[in-house]
């Protein structure tokens, strides 16, 4: 019997081993929730995207160009006379005067281009700042008139200007003064002189693609365009060159050359090219006028003056002035090839980097510094400013 009970014994040792075991995953797997049924991806269709309507572009409009502000009160200034010649008549000689400014244009004419009747100026008055001519009546070219009543000795005061340097224009032209000497029995003695006299305009100016360049005639004060292109000769011509911006990064403009001609052609003659060598204005070094660059405000306008002048033989006075002007990155440093330049006992950058105008008197070269100087049309650009009329002054 013994063996019989060990059996039993056995079987119910593992029976009641295995008993918790149960229990714990029954009671685990009630506390698990349900999984989420996993479904496959569905199937990725690709296909190529097509166009209805062609695509298109147009370079957006320019910006709608702004009127003019003219001054409201401009008046031209009216010629008048300089009275800058005076004449004694004794009773055998003649004494004449005529100041240094003949023209009265603020600058003395050389002594050596006065004469009367071929006489160089006996000598100077310096308090008075005037040539002083003495000749008998019967000298220095003089002629003699006889009318019923009075003996008349009759001069001339001639003015024949010295050329400006190698240059082929005048700053004042040949001028002729008739003096005469009139004697009546009664001695009476008077004088007379002959008054010489003299003749107007409108501003063009041009664009180019993306960048607008404009070229024009300022007032005296720089605040308005200048309604009228008539000079008298001893004014300041005034230009601000400027150049818009629209889309660009900003910008600085210069000046690369001005040609002045009679007719709006630069290949035809006379010529006179008064600035040039990429921004150098030798107006100045040329002819000792008081022509240069102002200094700048901004960095996309340019002022610069230059003084009346007329062509030699030229009667008319008309002039067109045809500047090549250029834009570059206004971040880029200045060089020989982009500046602005003015003669006055050396060479003077408006800026101040009076450095780059070392060049000035030999070759400052094309450069290629920067992508926005290359010398398309986009970025270079001609522009005319005439007919610009210079009147003399009368004495």
């Amino acid at each position: 019997m013994k063996p019989l009970v060990r059996i039993i014994f056995c079987l119910f040792c593992g029976a009641s081993a295995a008993a918790p075991e149960l229990y714990w995953k029954a009671r685990f797997e009630d506390q698990i929730p349900d999984q989420p049924e996993v479904q496959e991806p569905a199937a990725v269709v690709q296909e190529k995207q097509s166009f209805h309507e062609p695509l298109t572009w147009k370079f957006p409009d320019p910006p709608a160009e702004e009127p003019p502000q003219f001054p409201p009160d401009f008046e031209l200034k009216v010629p008048t006379a300089t009275n800058s010649v005076s004449v004694i008549c004794g009773e055998n000689s003649v004494r004449v005067e005529a100041k240094k400014d003949l023209l009265g244009i603020g600058k003395p004419v050389q002594a050596a281009d006065v004469t009367l009747g071929g006489c160089p100026a006996t000598r100077e008055d310096a308090e008075a700042q005037a040539l002083v001519f003495e000749s008998e009546l019967h000298g220095c070219g003089s002629q003699l008139l006889l009318t019923e009543d009075s003996f008349i000795y009759a001069f001339t005061l001639l003015y024949t200007p010295s050329p400006l340097g190698d240059s082929q224009i005048v700053r004042t032209t040949d001028v002729t003064v008739s003096i005469q000497c009139h004697y009546q029995r009664k001695h009476d003695v008077s004088s007379e002189q002959l008054k010489p006299t003299w003749t107007p305009f409108s501003d063009t100016k041009a664009s180019e693609d993306s960048l607008y360049f404009s070229l024009r005639l300022m007032t005296d004060n720089w605040q308005f365009a200048r309604p009228s292109a008539e000079f008298l000769l001893g004014d300041m011509m005034k230009f601000e060159v400027s150049v818009k911006q629209f889309h660009h990064v900003p910008l600085r403009v210069t000046v690369d050359s001005c040609v002045a001609t009679v007719i709006p052609n630069v290949d035809t003659v006379p010529r006179y090219a008064f600035l040039g060598n990429s921004g150098c204005l030798f107006d100045s070094q040329l002819t000792g006028s008081s022509s240069r660059f102002l200094p700048r405000s901004q960095d996309d306008t340019l002022q610069f003056e230059v003084e009346a002048f007329r062509f030699q033989q030229d009667d008319s006075g008309v002039i067109y002035i045809t500047c090549s002007l250029k834009a570059t990155a206004a971040t880029a440093a200045l060089d020989a090839t982009n500046k602005a330049c003015s003669f006055s006992n050396g060479w003077r950058e408006t800026s101040g980097n009076h450095q780059v105008c070392n060049c000035c008197d030999t070759d400052c070269g094309t450069g290629n510094q920067n992508p926005l100087t290359r010398t398309d049309a986009q970025w270079e650009q001609e522009t005319a400013v005439g007919p610009i009329i210079v009147k003399e002054k009368p004495l």
